[in-house]
């Protein structure tokens, strides 16, 4: 049976994952609405990505015996200044799942929850591979966006990315 903490924690990240692939989905509409099927492209794995993330989540709970809490998951804002706003967004959001992370954690290592943290050390690798994919699109995005033909191109780019799914083992 897990820290009723590091469970509560959990069920919230449950939560913030549903809100991360709710938002990236959002991105991915406004992308799409813009004529950037590329970056419509990239988000949409992205939120796809996310989803997966709270489905492990979850499993873990149920595999630990402990009762899942779905939580309402607030609607993003989906108004953006330019094609940039969303992959600053982006980072800032990474950034703030990592310290949820982060979070658990810590309280899972208070309590010495060993399984636990064994757990979370793929969703902490995970978060570094999350932030460094936002920051260097920011790159991209600031080397070559400003140009039509470099922005057509970063768009074909980010056109060939492919889903995956995640391989993580929960015992």
């Amino acid at each position: 049976m897990l820290d009723k903490n590091v469970s509560d924690l959990i069920n919230t990240q449950i939560m913030k994952e549903l809100y991360s692939a709710y938002l990236y989905l959002g991105m991915a509409n406004y992308y799409s609405d813009e004529g950037l099927v590329g970056f419509e492209n990239w988000f949409y794995v992205q939120a796809q990505e996310e989803r997966d993330h709270a489905m492990l989540f979850r499993a873990y709970l149920l595999n630990n015996d402990e009762k899942i809490k779905l939580l309402a998951i607030e609607a993003p804002d989906g108004n953006y200044a330019g094609f940039g706003e969303p992959l600053k967004k982006t980072l800032e959001h990474e950034r703030t799942v990592t310290a949820s992370i982060n979070c658990i954690y810590t309280a899972a290592n208070e309590v010495k929850d060993y399984r636990t943290l064994e757990f979370l050390n793929w969703f902490i690798k995970e978060q570094g591979e999350e932030e460094k994919n936002s920051a260097d699109m920011i790159k991209k995005y600031e080397l070559f966006g400003g140009d039509a033909k470099g922005l057509y191109q970063l768009d074909q780019e980010l056109k060939t990315r492919v889903y995956t799914a995640p391989t993580l083992t929960l015992d």
